[in-house]
């Protein structure tokens, strides 16, 4: 055989190349080198390996389906709202909304949250807390901002249970006018803003009862309203009324019902004086007003009349005016109650005996 029939290497490699004997060359047998194939005649039952928790099909979670983990209640993630055990917890912001909420009704709070600027002004809320045995929690500002949904949080946030609106009934009324007590009634204010406005105001003037229809545009007892109110909701009773118009010709027994219209035939604040019932306040939508049949219910209207460069005052602060107003006649009504004794001077029912005389005088 000639050198040229001997076969030649096809990558021919220099002894620089060659591995030493201490020296190994990674190999991806390697790793299961020692493990014989589960098709060898080595290999049995028991060396094949086995799944660590097996399970049935059955047992398989669907791509559409979620398990519910117990972990998740306690990881630090601030989503965990959303898998409190009670659904649709209300999250009340602010520090004076908080504060109210736990003067009135602690146990209605479930969490409390807030950040280091407000840690002190809430220890007393973190005391009752710990009475409750509920927890409360000093997060990052960012945490509080996506647990209550807004930059606007004040720096504490109280997740609580929502407010139940009951139903109205009439015959309560009879009661409220007997104290002299006037009612605000709105009917379809969708700005939660406006409401929680309106409901400061109340608060503000010692105005206990609030009416609020089934307009369909009509909003609730929500966040905002909670938070633009500033605790006054939590001072007010709250009421839904059903059937608007008909609710307001029974009320006439009791009050005098004014609603608010930009009619050039509507009146100007004296129809706010009371004669011998209290007034019940009408505040229609936003931007239609009270309906027709609602007005028709009325016993008279009110207006606020300005310069005529604008239309009309956002609901809020004709709410405000009126309401002011109508705060006014009651302080002057008991005022002028409270003077009526001092006015009247007892006059003598019989002829006073004149005074005996010395016996030494003539």
């Amino acid at each position: 055989m000639s050198d040229y029939d001997r076969p030649k290497p096809r990558f021919p490699r220099t002894d620089a190349d060659r591995p030493r004997r201490d020296e190994t060359r990674p190999s991806r047998r390697l790793e299961n080198s020692n493990r014989p194939d589960a098709d060898s005649p080595q290999s049995n039952d028991y060396d094949r390996p086995k799944p660590r928790f097996p399970r049935a099909d059955a047992d398989r979670p669907r791509r559409d389906e979620t398990r519910p983990a117990s972990h998740l209640e306690d990881s630090d993630k601030p989503a965990a709202e959303s898998l409190d055990p009670h659904d649709k917890l209300a999250k009340i912001a602010g520090y004076q909304a908080v504060s109210a909420l736990f003067h009135r009704d602690p146990q209605q709070v479930i969490r409390l949250y807030f950040d280091e600027k407000t840690k002190k002004a809430v220890g007393e809320f973190c005391s009752q807390m710990a009475k409750m045995q509920r927890p409360y929690r000093l997060v990052e500002e960012s945490e509080l901002q996506k647990i209550s949904g807004t930059i606007l949080h004040g720096g504490v946030v109280a997740a609580a249970l929502p407010r139940a609106v009951p139903d109205f009934d009439v015959d309560q009324a009879r009661e409220w006018a007997r104290a002299g007590e006037p009612v605000v009634v709105l009917d379809g204010i969708g700005n939660p803003h406006n409401l929680g406005a309106i409901a400061r105001t109340l608060a503000f003037f010692g105005m206990k009862y609030l009416l609020i229809s089934d307009h369909p545009k009509q909003a609730g007892l929500s966040d905002a309203a909670h938070r633009v109110a500033e605790g006054g909701l939590e001072h007010l009773e709250v009421y839904r009324v059903h059937g608007l118009p008909k609710v307001c010709r029974s009320l006439r027994e009791h009050y005098r019902v004014v609603g608010t219209s930009l009619s050039p035939r509507s009146g100007g604040m004296g129809a706010l004086l009371d004669d011998a019932r209290p007034v019940a306040l009408l505040l229609g939508n936003e931007e239609s007003g009270l309906s027709a049949e609602t007005l028709n219910a009325c016993e008279d209207t009110v207006i606020i009349r300005g310069a005529g460069l604008v239309q009309s005052l956002n609901v809020s602060a004709t709410a405000a005016i009126l309401l002011h107003q109508m705060a006014a006649n009651r302080l002057a009504r008991a005022a002028k109650k409270r003077a009526e004794p001092n006015d009247r001077r007892p006059v003598p029912t019989h002829r006073q005996k004149p005074r005996p005389r010395d016996k030494g005088r003539p």
